[in-house]
């Protein structure tokens, strides 16, 4: 993935809410944002199910909170929240968490080189508020907590293994996790209004039973180096936030990417997408709507995030205007996909195929606004990788 260098965002002019804008360095030399100026162009009509794609684009339904999922004996799960995807031979596998308490844990949809479901079940049970989490790269799923001292789980896609815990990579309310490779160490966010980033380094690359996690401190600017610093207990019994000075703030910590040295990271309190470069070991803004002038942001809400090989996030809201929201390499902000008829719900779990030619995320509350009414999604279409 590209990596982008701003040092601040900022939208200007042009029906931006409908057709998207364009992120700058400097924004006295900003034009304004033109009509269909993402690459796929702009959204069309609400589908029978009322999801907006650009044309090329078709969705489908392939789970529903408390139905069979078709061509399985399987009942998805509640409030479906973060996942990811996997290879299976010539097919893949969904992972999707459950944001549910007592009774979260996570599924997942087992698929055919065609894409035909093929199975379905449960990988994680008897935990709590199952929400975001991640892929790591020895192909487990990092299923997240998000309860005040909850815990990282590590999960089998297959649903062969049993789920370990991961008490080594701390208690406290996470919200999601990206593993970075080239470091071998898994970042973390914190889902709370005065939360941290934090750092977990094993002390045997794929095996997450023991290592250090470290939190983030840094300045108050916007574009600034940082370090790291020890957490001393990692148990939570005083909040992992509050045990390091210096500790860097961070409001509502949310979705979580990597990519090519730079972790990617949402913050919802002040709607806000950060990159932190893991080669300079500096932090910069990506995208703040509050730097939005002469027309209305086109992403709100920021939630789960994920990237694709030719350099495009894809960030979903919760909220906001229910959509899918793509930046470019180029720093175009623009919506992908929004939802219609659900403004009680949010958006969760982006994830692409093996071969990038398929989107799942999930409706979390879909048209009931309750989490029994989940819905999780299949889009294709002519995406660039």
């Amino acid at each position: 993935m590209e990596r982008r260098t701003l040092l601040r965002a900022a939208l200007l002019g042009g029906s931006a809410a409908a057709f998207g804008g364009t992120l700058w360095r400097g924004a006295a030399h900003a034009a304004p944002a033109q009509p269909g100026a993402g690459p796929y162009g702009a959204l069309g009509a609400p589908d029978a199910g009322g999801v907006r794609l650009p044309a090329g684009f078709t969705a489908k339904v392939i789970a529903r909170s408390r139905q069979t999922v078709a061509g399985t004996s399987y009942t998805w799960h509640d409030a479906p929240d973060g996942g990811a995807c996997y290879a299976d031979g010539s097919g893949w596998i969904y992972v999707s968490n459950s944001e549910m308490n007592p009774s979260g844990g996570a599924s997942a949809v087992r698929f055919s080189s065609t894409g035909a479901v093929t199975g379905a079940y449960r990988v994680l049970s008897g935990t709590r508020q199952n929400c975001a989490g991640g892929k790591t790269p020895w192909n487990t799923w990092l299923s997240c907590e998000e309860v005040d001292r909850g815990y990282v789980y590590e999960t089998d896609p297959w649903g062969v293994k049993a789920a370990v815990r991961r008490d080594a990579m701390g208690r406290f309310k996470h919200e999601a996790a990206a593993a970075d490779p080239v470091r071998r160490t898994v970042y973390l966010t914190e889902d709370v209004t005065d939360g941290c980033f934090y750092r977990f380094t094993p002390t045997t690359w794929g095996d997450l039973s023991s290592g250090t996690l470290e939190v983030m401190v840094a300045g108050s600017g916007t574009s600034t180096p940082v370090t790291w610093a020890k957490v001393p207990d990692p148990s939570g019994a005083t909040a992992t936030r509050n045990q390091v000075a210096g500790a860097k703030r961070f409001n509502g910590g949310e979705g979580c990417y990597y990519a090519n040295d730079t972790c990617w990271f949402t913050t919802k309190g002040d709607n806000r997408v950060w990159q932190y470069d893991a080669a300079a070991q500096t932090l910069e803004l990506a995208y703040d709507d509050s730097l939005v002038t002469g027309g209305t942001a086109p992403l709100t809400g920021v939630d789960n995030v994920t990237g694709t090989p030719s350099g495009d996030l894809y960030v979903a809201e919760d909220g906001g205007n229910m959509e899918i929201c793509l930046i470019t390499p180029d720093d175009v902000v623009t919506p992908f996909l929004r939802i219609d008829g659900q403004s009680g719900s949010e958006i969760t779990g982006p994830a692409f195929s093996p071969d990038g030619k398929r989107l799942y995320f999930s409706s979390q509350r879909g048209t009931s606004g309750s989490s029994s009414g989940g819905i999780t999604y299949e889009v294709t279409g002519p995406f660039r990788g």
